[in-house]
């Protein structure tokens, strides 16, 4: 059984479709292609329809990362079949938490930069670079790539523990 995840942030051109490569490379490396998928999309709708922001996929390039991309919302109704769903701040996680259908589903929402041990606990948001320069991008990448190490590690350990 595939584990699915969503990252989600709120036009899903810049930091979750960032995340969603950067975890998506991380899966290959580790093998465990077609055991995980990975995804993303945003809260809102603003971008549907539209590729990755060109600093997103110029920082990617340059760093070794491919994406192929085309922006969507988040729909509630995806909480059934995804397994776990990564918020890039606090905002995405309230939001996302909001639109769960159950208990069960709110659970399933954890924040990216809390799966870096080095993160400070106080401040665990992912600074959306939209607004920003080139810099804001590098320091996006540094933030998911930080993150998706321990990330990869909680999710192998359900995914081996499925097969148990």
């Amino acid at each position: 059984m595939t584990y699915r995840v969503c990252f989600v942030c709120t036009g899903n051109i810049c930091r979750s479709p960032m995340a969603e490569a950067v975890f998506h490379a991380r899966v290959q490396d580790a093998g465990l292609d077609g055991l995980v998928e990975a995804d993303s999309a945003g809260t809102d709708g603003w971008h549907e329809g539209e590729g990755a922001d060109p600093r997103t996929l110029a920082v990617l390039e340059e760093n070794g990362y491919g994406l192929d991309h085309t922006a969507r919302r988040f729909r509630a109704s995806w909480f059934s079949r995804l397994d776990l769903v990564v918020a890039l701040d606090a905002g995405h996680l309230r939001e996302l938490r909001r639109l769960a259908p159950t208990e069960q589903d709110a659970a399933k929402v954890r924040l990216l930069r809390s799966y870096d041990p080095a993160a400070d606990r106080a401040d665990l948001d992912v600074p959306d670079p939209y607004y920003g320069g080139a810099d804001g991008f590098d320091a996006c990448l540094e933030m998911v790539e930080a993150a998706s190490t321990g990330l990869l590690a909680a999710v192998r350990e359900q995914v081996e523990g499925r097969a148990a």
